[in-house]
This record gives structure tokens, sequence and C-alpha cells, in this order.
């Protein structure tokens, strides 16, 4: 703009001023055209300067708000990173505990499997026991029935010969004998009265008679033991002899007396033992003369043959 009013200016004064010629009037005009052609071509490309610098003005806003979203992003991206950092150093903190951990629970694992198998060990031994207990409880309850059939049977055996005794000497006073079953064994119990006279080894009619009576009753019994037992009170004998000294041998030479009728009467010698206990076991307190009385006895003491028990007891 300022071009174009100091060349009209300039026209101006030279119009005013002065009388040109022709040629000079012509390079006038030539260089005001020149003038106004630059000045054209100036304004165009400030014109262009213009618009350009209006886009470099709008790509430096749009750069502008593109660093600063690129700013935000990149804040945002380390604050992202911050926060990954501090989950990777957790779960590498987490991950090496891990392992210590595993390494621990591997070292658990290892002892409790050692343990596992110690305990099965021990259960199988302890299974074989038992199944080996459980045999031998089977084989000792079948002994133990077997014992208890075999004892039962002895029992009944006991009482009937017991019954089968007292039967066989009913018509003897009570006084006179007994018949009892003590410890599984028959005891028949004779009193002195019914078989000697005082100090006497020979049995008389009645005693003879009564031990017939128990010889029919026992003779067909191959499965007892009889032992005969005399027995005295504390009174030492009158009348000595040479076979005959004192309550020993009295107690001795009646039961084997007794022993002779009885074998003499049909059972088995191998059956019967003798013996003698004199004075030393008494029923009753040697003070009075009942007391002494009931001393003055035989004891026939009949006894299961127990082979069988004792067969059973030795093969457990």
């Amino acid at each position: 703009m300022n071009l174009k009013i100091t060349s009209a200016i300039l026209f101006l004064f030279i119009l005013s001023s002065c009388v040109v010629t022709k040629k000079k009037y012509d390079d006038i005009l030539a260089q005001k055209v020149r003038l106004e052609a630059d000045l054209a071509d100036k304004e165009s490309q400030l014109d262009k300067a213009n618009e350009s610098l209006q886009q470099l003005d709008e790509r430096v806003k749009k750069l502008s708000a593109d660093t600063t979203a690129m700013a935000e992003t990149l804040r945002a991206r380390e604050a992202r990173l911050d926060e990954l950092d501090k989950e990777y150093t957790q779960l590498n903190s987490y991950y090496k505990n891990l392992l210590t951990s595993s390494g621990k629970l591997n070292r658990d694992l290892a002892q409790q499997q050692e343990q596992l198998l110690a305990i099965q060990a021990n259960l199988e031994r302890t299974r074989k026991m038992n199944d080996s207990l459980n045999v031998s409880l089977t084989e000792r309850e079948k002994k133990v029935q077997e014992l208890e059939s075999v004892l039962a049977a002895k029992d009944k055996a006991v009482n009937d010969l017991k019954n089968k005794i007292s039967n066989a000497l009913l018509n003897f006073k009570e006084n006179d004998l007994t018949v009892n079953v003590k410890n599984g064994k028959v005891y028949v119990s004779l009193a002195e009265q019914l078989l000697f006279a005082s100090g006497s080894t020979e049995v008389d009619g009645k005693g003879v008679s009564a031990l017939q009576q128990l010889a029919k009753a026992i003779k067909d019994q191959n499965d007892i033991n009889i032992l005969i037992e005399g027995h005295t009170d504390n009174v030492p004998i009158s009348r000595k002899s040479q076979y005959m000294q004192d309550n020993w041998d009295l107690s001795v030479m009646r039961a084997t007396a007794i022993t002779k009728i009885l074998t003499k009467a049909g059972v088995s010698p191998k059956q019967i033992t003798a013996s003698g206990r004199g004075e030393f076991v008494p029923l009753a307190a040697n003070d009075t003369p009942q007391n002494k009385q009931r001393n003055r006895r035989t004891e026939i003491i009949i006894t299961p043959n127990l082979d069988e028990l004792f067969r059973i007891l030795e093969s457990n």
C-alpha cells in the first residue's frame, strides 16, 4: 500500500513541477508498471506468506495440542509403568516366596511321604500280625471249646460217678460214710467204725461189704485214678509191732488193706494208689473224743483221667 501512494505522489510531482520529454515519460511509465508489477508480486507473495504463516500457525497449534496430548499420554503411561513396576516387584517377591515355600513344601512332602511309607509298612506288619493272631485266636477258641467240651464231659462223668457210688452205698449210715464232689474229684470218706476196730488193720465184715459195693460201682471205669488215703487221730498206737511202729504205719496199712479188697472185687490195681497220711491232715482239732473220731477215717479219692486234657493243653 505504501508503494502505491509513493508512486502517485512522485507521478504528480513530476507532472506538476516540470515538463518532461516523451521518452523520459515512457521510461517513467514503464518504471511505474514494473513497480506496480513488483508490488503486485510482493502482495501476492505476502498473501502466500500470510497464508503459509496461518497454516504454519495452525500446524503449530495442532502440534502443540498433539504435544500436550502426547505429554498426557506419556504421563499416563509413566504412571502405568510405575504401577506395572510395582506389580512386577510384588509378583517377583511373591514368586521368590513361592519358590522358598515350594522348597519347604517339597521337603515337607518328602518327609510326609517317608512317614506315610513307614506307616504303610507298619500297617502291613500289623495286618499280618492281626491275621496271624486271628488264626491263632481261632485255633485257641477251637481248643478252648474242645477243653470246655472235655471238661463238661468230665464234670458230667464225675457227677454221674458220684451218683452211682451214692446209690451203691445207700444202705450205709450217713455217719459211716459220705460221698461228695470237690475240685472235679469224687471223695468217698469212710469212718473208722465202718471199717476197722480200734488200732486194727483188718477190715471187718460190714466194711468189706461196703467196699465190694463201691468196687462194683467203679470197676468198669477205665478212665479214673483212685487214691486210698488212711488218716488217724493224734493218739499213739498202743500195740507196736515189727511192722507197725506209729500212726504213719497204721494209716498206710489200713489203706493197703482197703486196696486189696477193691482189687479183689475187680478194680484194676493199675488205677489204685495206697497212701497213709497219719495224724497230719485232720478234719478237726484232736481236742475232743468226737473230733478224734472224725479224724479216724479213710478217704477214697476218685480222679478222672486228665490225659486228654493234658494232650489238648500241650498241643496249645
